[in-house]
């Protein structure tokens, strides 16, 4: 196997599990050593850089990070990521001050983003710095796109949507606000020099041709409808039985909203098993919390009416079963068909994009599923000037992933205005620095111990299910927060090996705690892989392998289960191995001043 090149800037980057899992590569350990010594505002600040809402993401991000974390090599649970995300963002202090500051010299371009969503605002706090004059339309009545109309308030309250949303609109952009963009044709003819298209997926999925849908349509709502309507306060109350069609977050946001308007009793069916729903575990253990039962391997079989009123609907019980190639089929049990008792219906059965205003003579093309063609990489349509990004380029999403599109399309709206390649993208920033402080000690902390996650408290359900606008979860306690920044293994600080001054003592070796170390003859990956002290039985994380060294042996570190505890660079009497701050910046438009320093828990 060829040595590893650790100079590809995407080596150590895939390392630090948590922040290669982010969409947005937020970089996790960096902000979570800056919580742990207190530095509440840098640790905001290192969030903001990248995701741009740390506020409203340490409180409803759907996690990819969490279960890439390390700390589930040790325990069962990882890191609550997330959640030091608010402790940050709740103790920052005044931080406008520390953002780039409106009025930015003109560089004569303008852009156009309809859309007011996570995507859309990224890509205006990117380029607004850059000097480009920036327009936003949404028909929303304020920014925040679906954040605003689809994310409850006790999940989100107002005052943190406002705020975060705040910072980037008292950047000098131009809103427009409760205005319905009709033509992409009349936007192009305004003369922008390019458009970004962050509209997300507006339109819910709806059954149609189910039995009794057109004559119960009083009774039934499509879900992220109803859960604008009721944000927007046109929708104050419903009926105490209420059914919820739907496994995904938005079923969730659906029944507990339902519970805060007057629903006593209701349900949620799915039709796929519990453990396939597609919503976040939390979602679904925080809805069961509040009294809402799941029906899961329930298929709609009808709307039931009697005298015109609906009454409820029947379902077909069904099992999962697999091909050989995990493929599912729902098949019925056979059991006769279950009636369930519904006042109101309300369908959160996924989303589906719609863009009636994109005209078709554009030179914009559209696949077959009528979505746009859309570059990957650049975010860029078939129509040069016109970009797209969030739900809007793809498909149903989460914020994160919005904000990660936003950046890139940034990139290259601004490669596309400067008449640039827009391939030729810049790399991110990286660099190493090395975190000793003397032959025993480092900068950080690196005592491995067990340590159980800790929960984030709630506010008493007898409060929350009065008033839609109660938040649920208040957030850690400082203190508490504290412990739980400790179970951070820091495995953004890299082991760095030097051949040349390596012995083969093996003293690593013999240190390491997970047997993540060997020293052997080189071979093939996939039989160097098996001749490891513990075999490397996971093909998508690298392996560490060295250049020959004088025995004819090499090194090789299996980097999946590298706890990053230091031990050997401790043991080690020559210094072969380092321990190295590892930070990574993706790529971005504007890219902020350098980050701060790591500071030691």
């Amino acid at each position: 196997m060829k040595p590893t090149d650790v100079r590809n800037p995407e080596y150590y980057h895939k390392v630090v599990d948590c922040q290669y899992a982010c969409p947005a590569h937020t970089p996790v350990p960096e902000y979570i050593r800056l919580i742990a010594a207190e530095k509440y505002t840098e640790a905001y600040m290192i969030n903001w850089e990248s995701n741009v809402f740390p506020g409203i993401l340490g409180r409803t991000c759907d996690r990819p990070c969490e279960p890439a974390c390390r700390r589930v090599r040790v325990e069962e649970e990882p890191v609550a990521i997330c959640r030091l995300k608010r402790v940050a963002a709740d103790q920052k202090g005044e931080v406008r001050q520390l953002m780039p500051q409106a009025p930015f010299p003109k560089n004569g371009k303008k852009v156009a983003l309809i859309g007011g969503g996570p995507a859309s605002l990224t890509v205006a706090r990117d380029l607004a710095p850059l000097g480009y004059e920036i327009h936003l339309f949404d028909e929303q009545i304020a920014g925040g796109g679906m954040m605003r109309s689809q994310i409850p308030s006790f999940r989100l309250p107002e005052k943190v949507l406002n705020e975060e949303v705040d910072y980037i609109l008292d950047m000098g952009i131009h809103t427009q606000f409760l205005t319905y963009v009709s033509s992409l044709r009349e936007v192009l003819a305004k003369e922008y020099d390019a458009v970004f298209v962050g509209t997300g997926a507006p339109r819910g999925k709806d059954l149609p041709k189910l039995p009794g849908r057109q004559e119960g349509a009083a009774s039934i709502h499509i879900g992220i409808e109803w859960l604008a309507s009721v944000a927007f306060e046109h929708t104050k109350s419903i009926s105490k039985k209420v059914i919820v069609l739907g496994g995904g977050n938005t079923a969730m946001d659906c029944c507990r909203t339902a519970r805060r308007l007057g629903g006593k009793s209701v349900k949620v069916v799915v039709r796929s098993p519990f453990a396939e729903m597609k919503a976040s575990p939390w979602e679904k253990e925080d809805a069961m919390h509040e009294d809402i039962e799941i029906f899961d391997n329930h298929v709609p079989v009808s709307f039931e009416l009697k005298d015109g009123v609906l009454v409820g609907m029947k379902f077909q019980k069904v099992r999962a079963v697999y091909d050989e190639k995990g493929k599912r089929q729902l098949l019925p049990t056979g059991e006769p068909d279950v009636f369930i008792e519904a006042d109101e219906v309300l369908i959160a059965i996924g989303q589906q994009n719609s863009f009636p205003w994109i005209e078709r003579d554009l030179g914009l093309d559209f696949d077959e599923w009528d979505m746009p063609v859309v570059d990957r990489k650049t975010f860029q349509s078939t129509h040069p000037q016109v970009f797209f990004g969030g739900d809007a380029a793809f498909g149903p999403e989460n914020v994160i992933t919005a904000v990660a599109h936003g950046h890139q399309a940034a990139v290259s709206i601004h490669l596309f205005c400067q008449g640039k390649n827009l391939m030729d993208r810049p790399d991110p920033f990286t660099n190493l620095v090395s975190q000793k402080m003397g032959i025993h000690e480092w900068s950080y902390d690196s005592q491995i111990a067990a340590d159980h996650r800790y929960l984030v408290p709630q506010a008493k359900k007898s409060v929350t299910l009065k008033d839609r606008k109660q938040e649920v979860e208040l957030g850690f306690e400082v203190q508490t927060a504290q412990k739980e920044t400790q179970r951070c293994l820091n495995c953004d600080v890299q082991t760095v090996f030097t051949e040349d001054r390596c012995i083969e003592c093996d003293a690593c070796m013999d240190v390491c705690p997970t047997s993540c170390i060997t020293f052997t003859v080189n071979e093939d990956e996939s039989q160097l892989r098996k001749n490891l002290l513990v075999p490397a039985e996971n093909l998508t994380q690298g392996l560490l392998v060295s250049e020959t060294l004088k025995t004819g042996r090499v090194m090789v570190k299996d980097e999946d289960v590298c706890l990053h505890c230091g031990l050997c660079a401790e043991r080690c009497p020559t210094s072969a191995w380092d321990m190295q701050r590892y930070f990574y910046s993706v790529t971005k438009a504007y890219q902020m001043p350098a980050p701060f320093p790591a500071l030691k828990k």
